[in-house]
Order: structure tokens, then sequence, then C-alpha cells
């Protein structure tokens, strides 16, 4: 029988759960502390130590239990209630004019109110509450599922575990679900460099390997949120903002302001920059106004997100597949920095594209520190003119990759030496070949190890064969000590092989053993794409897994077989066919075969007739109940081809509201048009319903 604590005990344990919340929520969320930190310190000392003397004592939401004891060995996967979709970027104010024109059409609204918003540059996540103690949280995921990193989430300070009654008397909502963006504080991570750098000098005295410094805030708090020791999280420091309530019971806020001024009552913290708008103009000051004070912010934001303020209007524009219609990002431009180009080396990829890149002098730009660029190719290289030893102007805006875009001529030094491609494979020292019509060189030698880190690399993927544990460094030293010449290797890999390799423990052995064990099932169309064959993308393994069914059926086709294929071209043809032809290839997929993996398509539910095949279908303008994937989908299903552009070949144009230019093209060349009904009586027409 469990013990009851004395009474005081209990009461005591109760004032400091209240005041710890108290004083986290003017510290983390309101940034007003009353107390020092010692103070403070000394509340969460004396809970704990009564919790330990009193197990009884403890609760779900108590302010101690911020961090788990035990690691996970993986994120259980969530379905979100509520779609977490992304956002349309623009970097242009027409285009934010634009969006409020179309949302003018749709709603027959003269006037429209906004709120703008800094776009944070972190990891979105949503959280919920029920009976205002915090239940769950969720990574963003594909819009669709997410990962559980409650444990992760809870050791978030400005998170509270749970919510506080609000002013006004309202009873907490049974169920709060919100969303909102982790991030890592600028001054926090410059912390967590200097923290590893004094590392590093004691790693280096003991002739120890340094560490890695944190390349930006951003990669630094989503790698966080992936380590399953929540020890581990705690000690990166991360913050969180939060700015929309998806689901709640009761009574719901009729505006984002509203929904924002909820959520600090609840004791959630909001970003304080957030603005309302009254105007479309106004929005665009405020993103002014956020661009050039973002410096100033001791967080990234790469733009701003304006965001119709009625929720109503907002539940009637709805969204497409991929985005809401109320709200749209307004990117700030991509920043500049000038610094030196040090040197030029090559790389060598999956299909064995040599690839010049630079190396420069670091210098900070778009949110994180830049030491190389890609320069893409000797034409690129000649066309800039750009040499070793220049001071070149470096961009980079959001995750694009960092590029150079011109040369400063002026300041070019003497010493400044033009750069001229290998003749040679710079890793297997096979002499380069130039193909017609291209302008790359290429490593023929298919053996070459950095063309086969790549494939591997490309392989494991999660868009492929999905391969947990799989990562580069490790893909290095199979490659180098012979363990893997080729992908079928991976197959006849032993958890105490590679428990003799540097930093492979047991537990990670077993588990990367069971995962490549689990891509055996992927199925056609991911090893299809998995296998890297040359213009053979993410498209095309989908269109010729449905096409062929099977390995052997698609590795025996004709040409003019696979080009029958719609949306499959002369050169996807043509590398397909050079690819199967190859020996090594073939001995490659009888090595599959063998080992178990999958060479058939997966399951796809019952196959559709195919009676729109060989006609040509264009999507555009907003349907009126129907996303435009979903009509693609079901056209593709029957066989027919979707495409972006009106032409000769085009059979039917499907228009809904605000179609523009394209519908206009298409009447003009007497192509005949479908509304939604028209789409669906043709569908279920040729169906045979």
């Amino acid at each position: 029988m469990t013990p009851t604590a004395p009474r005081d005990a209990a009461t005591r344990a109760q004032e400091l759960r209240e005041a710890i919340r108290r004083h986290e929520r003017l510290y983390y969320v309101l940034s007003k502390p009353e107390i020092s930190d010692q103070a403070f310190d000394a509340l969460e000392r004396e809970l704990r130590d009564l919790e330990t003397a009193h197990p009884e004592l403890v609760t779900k939401d108590s302010p101690t239990r911020r961090v788990g004891e035990s690691p996970l060995s993986e994120f259980p996967s969530v379905t979100h209630q509520e779609p977490m979709l992304s956002l349309e970027n623009t970097y242009n104010e027409e285009e934010v004019r634009d969006f409020e024109a179309k949302a003018k059409r749709q709603l027959g609204e003269a006037s429209l109110s906004y709120v703008a918003e800094p776009k944070v540059d972190g990891l979105s996540l949503s959280v919920t509450y029920e009976k205002g103690v915090l239940v769950r949280a969720v990574t963003r995921g594909d819009g669709r599922i997410g990962d559980d990193v409650t444990g992760n989430a809870r050791t978030i300070r400005s998170l509270p575990l749970h919510l506080s009654p609000p002013r006004s008397g309202a009873p907490i909502p049974d169920l709060l679900e919100v969303r909102g963006e982790v991030y890592l504080a600028r001054s926090v991570f410059a912390r967590l460099n200097e923290a590893r750098e004094r590392q590093n000098e004691e790693r280096r005295e003991k002739g120890e390997k340094p560490l890695d410094l944190f390349v930006n805030p951003r990669n630094t708090a989503s790698g966080a949120m992936k380590q399953l020791d929540p020890r581990q999280v705690a000690e990166r420091g991360l913050e969180l903002f939060l700015y929309s309530v998806a689901r709640i019971s009761g009574p719901e806020p009729k505006s984002q302001t509203e929904a924002l001024a909820l959520l600090r009552e609840l004791g959630l913290r909001t970003n304080p920059e957030i603005r309302s708008c009254a105007s479309i103009e106004d929005a665009l000051v405020e993103c002014a106004s956020l661009r050039v004070k973002r410096h100033d912010l001791d967080y990234d934001i790469d733009g701003a997100v304006i965001k119709i303020d009625s929720l109503s209007i907002q539940r009637e524009l709805g969204s497409t597949s991929k985005f809401p219609r109320w709200a749209i990002a307004y990117k700030f431009p991509a920043e500049r920095a000038t610094t030196r180009l040090l040197k030029i080396d090559v790389q060598v990829g999956r299909t064995g594209k040599l690839t010049p890149v630079a190396h420069l002098e670091p210098v900070f730009v778009g949110g994180t520190t830049v030491s190389r660029a890609t320069l893409h190719n000797a034409e690129e290289i000649a066309r800039k003119d750009v040499r070793v030893g220049d001071l070149v102007v470096l961009e980079r805006g959001g995750e694009v990759i960092p590029k150079i875009v011109e040369v400063v001529l002026s300041k070019r030094p003497a010493f400044a030496a033009a750069f001229t491609m290998p003749e040679s494979c710079p890793v297997c020292l096979t002499r380069v070949a130039a193909i017609e019509g291209e302008v790359d060189l290429r490593c023929p030698n298919a053996s070459c190890k950095a063309q086969i880190e790549e494939r591997i690399k490309h392989y494991a993927r999660r868009q492929a064969m999905d391969i947990e544990g799989l990562g580069d460094k490790l893909v290095a030293i199979l490659v180098e000590t012979g363990a893997v010449k080729n992908i079928a290797d991976l197959y006849t890999l032993k958890a105490e092989d590679l428990t003799r390799l540097e930093r492979m423990g047991e537990k990670s052995a077993a588990n990367l053993v069971a995962s490549i064990d689990k891509s055996r099932g992927a199925g056609l169309q991911r090893l299809l794409f998995g296998l890297g064959i040359r213009f053979a993308g993410e498209r095309a393994a989908e269109l010729l897994s449905r096409r062929f069914g099977s390995m052997d059926a698609l590795s025996q086709a004709t040409a003019e077989e696979i080009d029958a294929v719609p949306e499959i071209g002369g050169v996807v043809v043509a590398s397909l066919r050079e690819w199967f032809d190859a020996a090594q290839n073939q001995e490659l997929i009888e090595r599959l075969k063998q080992a178990g993996v999958e060479l058939t398509a997966t399951a796809q539910g019952p196959v559709q007739p195919k009676t729109l095949e060989g006609l040509q279908f264009v999507l555009t303008g907003v349907l009126p109940s129907m996303e435009r994937n979903v009509a693609k989908r079901l056209i593709e299903g029957r066989g027919g081809r979707v495409t972006s552009a009106v032409s000769s070949r085009t059979s039917y144009i499907v228009a809904g509201d605000d179609a523009g230019s394209k519908l206009d093209k298409a009447q003009a060349m007497g192509i005949r048009v479908l509304d939604e009904a028209g789409l669906m009586s043709l569908l279920g027409e040729n169906a045979g319903s």
C-alpha cells in the first residue's frame, strides 16, 4: 500500500508547483522575472527533494518532470488531426497584392484585415493539451504524419506543462491543440559553439579529433529535436513561439488576433513582433519593418507571414493540397556577402559527374556561416571568370544552396589563378570523359569509390529505401574498408561485423541491420528511384512501376515500349536502356533478387480501367469541391496524362474559378473545356458507371 504524505508536505508541494509555474511564465514567456536565478533554482530543488521523499506527490505536469530519464529507441508516428500545411512563398510585393485580389474575388469581399507575423526560421511543432496538461507534441513531418517528440518538447522551458487559468475567469479548454515554431536563440547558439571550442582545445591537447562546430541555429534546433534522449535536448536550450489554434473545445476565437490573445491568457508564448494590419498595404509596411530589424532580433527570421485575420474567412477560403489560401509567406531577398575564394576542388557524384566546389573564407550570410559553394561546371566558372584568390560575392536565401554571383574584378589580386578541370578523376584517377551535347565531365569508372558512396547514400534516402542509421560517415567507412562495394552488399552485412567499426555499438549495429532488412519490402517504385538511374527521378519511378509492375518486365521492355509511357521522354528512355543493358547492372538486379528485395510493385488498391489512355488534360483555376491533386490522381488512375501547358496535344482543359490565360488560350485553339461536373461525368462514363 502506498504511504500517504503528510498534509503539510502535500500542501507545500502544491505551493511550490504553482510558484514555479508562475515564475517560469514571468521569465520565459513574459520576460519579466521577479526573482533571481538562484532563488528560482532553490524552489525547484525544494520541490525535487519533497518529491524524492514522497514519490506519491509527483504529478504528470510537475515542473520536475520536464526532462525524461530514459532515452527512446525511436519516435512514434502520429497522424495530424488537422494537416500542417506549408505556405506559398513570394519575394514580390505585387504577388502579395495578387494574393489579396484572388481572395477578394473568391469571397466577394471589398476589404480584408490581416495579421503580419515574423517567419521564424525553426522547426514547426503541434502541441496538444488535455484538461490543461501537455499530453503530446508532434513535428510537422510531411504535413500529414509527424514524429511524437513529447519528451523533447517538455524540455523547452517557454512551453508550459500546465496551462494557466484565463484572467477572465473562463475555464481552461478541455482540448487545445496549438501550432508553433521551435528555435534556438542566436545568443544561445553562440554560447554552444564557444563551449564546443573549449571542448576542442582539451581534445587537441589529448590528441583527440576535434568536434564539428554547430552550423547554424536552425539546423541545431532541428537536430536537437531529433535526439532520442531528452536529456541531450535539454542541454541545447531551445525556445518556442506559438502562433495558431488548430483545435479547441468550447468557444472558438473569431480571429487570428483573438486566438493569439487567448494563447497569451493561457500562459503560452507568442511573438511580440506580431502586428494587426487594417489593409494589405499596412501588412507590407510591417514586412518592411521586420526586414530592417531582423538583425536586431535574437532569433533568425527569413521573412514574414501575412494572414487574413478572420478565422471564418480562413475556413471559407480553405486550402489547396499544399497551401492555405488565406496566408502567404513574404520572403526577404537573398542575403549577400563578400569573401575570399581560397581554392577549388572537384567532387564526384553517384553518376560520375564532376562538380567544382569553391572553398571560401568563412562568412556569415543568410543565417549561417558559409565556407563552401558549388560552381556547377567549367562553363559556369568561365562565364563568371572565377579565379582562385578572387574576392567574390556570395548569395544565400533561405535554404537555397550558397552560390557565387559575381567576382569583384576591381579588387582582383595579381596572384589570382584560373582554374582548369582535371583530366582524370580526383578519386580513382580514371581519365574523365566529355559527353556530346553536355557541359559536364564524368568519371566513367562505375567502381570509383566516390560514386559507390554517393549511390549508397542515395539508395538509403527516405524517398528511396529509407534505411535509417546509414549516415554519410558510416557509408564512407563501409566503402573504404571494402565491406560494401555496391548496394547489394548492404544485405550481406551482419551486426557482429558492424560492431568492429569505429563508433558502432551493438544496439546501433542491430538497429541498422533491422532497417536494412525492412527495406527489402519497399517495392518497385522506391527501388527504381533508389537505384539512381540517371534522369529517372521519383515521378519516372512511379510511372514505370505503375506501367510495368515488375523489374523483370521493365528490364526486358523495348525502348519503344518505355517511350509509350506518358511523361517518359527520350532522354529517360535512352538512360534506362543503357542502364539495364549493362552486364554489371543485370548482375546487381540478380543479387538483389537473391537477397529477397521486392522487385514488384506494391499493392496500390483496385486497378482502374485505362479508359482515358491517350488523352491529355490541363487543370487550371480553383475547382469548387476538389483539390487539383485529387483531380490529377483520378485522371492518371484512368490512364490519362496531366500536363501544365496548353498545346495542340491537349484533349481537355478542366477549368475552375480564376482560370486565367490557360483557359483563354485553350478556347482560342478550340480545345474542349470541362468544369468539375463535366470531369466527373467523363470519369463516370469511362468507368462504366
